[in-house]
Parts: C-alpha cells; structure tokens; sequence
C-alpha cells in the first residue's frame, strides 16, 4: 500500500489537470477560456483583415501592363516561321509608336520581327558551335527591355562598339558585328511590356572575335553607343557597358 503523501502528491498532478472541486482545467474556468478563445479569435481576424487591407491598397498601386520595377526578362525563341506569321515587318529606322487613345488600351499591341539570319555567322544556323570550334567564338549582346525606352532620336539608332580596355592591347583583337555595325535598329522600340505585347522578340547584337591573339587573356569592353542613353550612373557602374575576360588557348 502506498502512504498517504503519495496519494496526496498523485491526486495533486492530477487537479493542476482537472479540479473537480473548482471545475477549473488547467487553472482555468469555462468561463476564462472562453474569454481568452475569444480574444485570440479576435485579435487574429484583427490581423488578417490588416494584412487582407494593405494587400488590397498595394494591388491598387499596381498596373497590369507596366511592372513597378524592371529588370532581365527572359528572351523568346528565335524562329523564322514564328516571326513571319506573328509579327510584322516594320520599316527599318522608325519607332513603331501604337498609342493608346485615352483610357482605351492599344492591346495586344504588334511587334517587329527580328529572324536569326540577321545574325549572319553567329545565327547558329550553319556553326552550331557558334565560332568557338575555330577559335572565332561570337557573343550575343542584347539590351534589358524597359518600357517606353526610346533608345535613340534623330533617326540614329543606337550601336555596340567592343574593344580592348587598354590601348596598348588593341591588336589583339579583331571584331566583326552582325547585323552591320552592331545596332540594335529603331523599329524594335518601344518596348510596351510582356502582357501588352506578347509577340515581342528583343534585337541582339552579335559581336564576332576574330585573329584573336592565342594563349593571351584580353579583357574586353563592349558598350552601347546611343544620344539618349547614358554611360555612366551612380548606382550602377556597368551601365550601358559590359566587361569580359577573352582567352583563346592553342591547345
């Protein structure tokens, strides 16, 4: 048999649970859970109508068609068959302006064609290697899509020109671009944003590295030639620019 303080110590874990005399469970009445029950119910509503609320106001400040804030989006398949039966062929040196009339919106707006022949020897089409199995590898520049970009006036387009950083590395290097001159051409812009303009296929530059001084690094500078578009920014160094190390082993 057990002795009594045991007894008594076993049947006081037992009320801290339930007290039958006090009908309290876990120290507390019916009445005193229910009141904390309810202040939690109303105190998480509280919460989720807040956060119901601000999502409501951020939603308002949104715009279906223009992101808040842009940055690389993803670049479309480059096919002929696609771009002759979806999008238009635009007349070379022309922004292809679609104004909106009012509150009505131009939607879906159209798009200019850009076919990978444009590309000439970095199409891929003939060099699946893309120059890089005969030691004259291209590289694909392309411009980030910002909506209501107009990347040029007076008709001149903007243009890629890539070099040596230092001058006294110059001759190492020999750079052919595709399409000539390496511009990305008017009629591409402007850009009205991917749900406006589904169709839209981004121009690219190719820039193609030939004699290309063997067993050397040489650190290449390519950047974008535009009157409306600047070189420099206090918060982006690389603006309009872009640098990469070139080597090209004899091996």
């Amino acid at each position: 048999m057990s002795k009594p303080e045991e007894k008594k110590e076993s049947g006081g874990w037992k009320e801290l649970f339930w007290n039958p005399r006090t009908h309290e469970l876990l120290g507390r009445t019916a009445s005193s859970w229910g009141l904390i029950l309810l202040f939690y119910v109303v105190f998480y509503t509280f919460l989720a109508g807040m956060f119901c609320l601000t999502m409501y106001v951020m939603l308002l400040t949104l715009d279906d068609y223009t992101p808040t804030w842009q940055d690389r989006l993803a670049t479309p398949a480059y096919n002929n068959s696609h771009q002759v039966l979806n999008n238009d062929a635009c007349v070379p040196d022309k922004y292809y302006l679609q104004e909106d009339s009012g509150n009505v919106r131009n939607n879906p707006k159209r798009a200019c064609q850009f076919n990978r022949t444009m590309l000439e020897d970095c199409s891929g089409l003939v060099d699946r290697t893309y120059g890089y199995s005969d030691g004259k590898p291209c590289v694909l520049i392309k411009l980030n899509r910002v909506i209501g970009m107009l990347p040029g006036k007076d008709g001149q387009s903007p243009y890629i020109t890539c070099g040596t950083k230092k001058e006294v590395n110059s001759d190492f290097v020999d750079v052919t671009y595709f399409p000539p001159n390496g511009t990305f051409n008017l009629m591409y812009y402007p850009y009205y944003g991917l749900r406006a303009q589904v169709n839209y296929t981004q121009p690219l530059v190719a820039v193609k590295f030939v004699n290309v001084t063997l067993d050397t690094d040489v650190n290449i500078e390519c950047k974008i030639n535009s009157n409306t578009i600047t070189e420099f920014s206090e918060r982006d160094k690389f603006a309009g620019r872009v640098s990469f190390k070139l080597r090209i082993n004899s091996i």
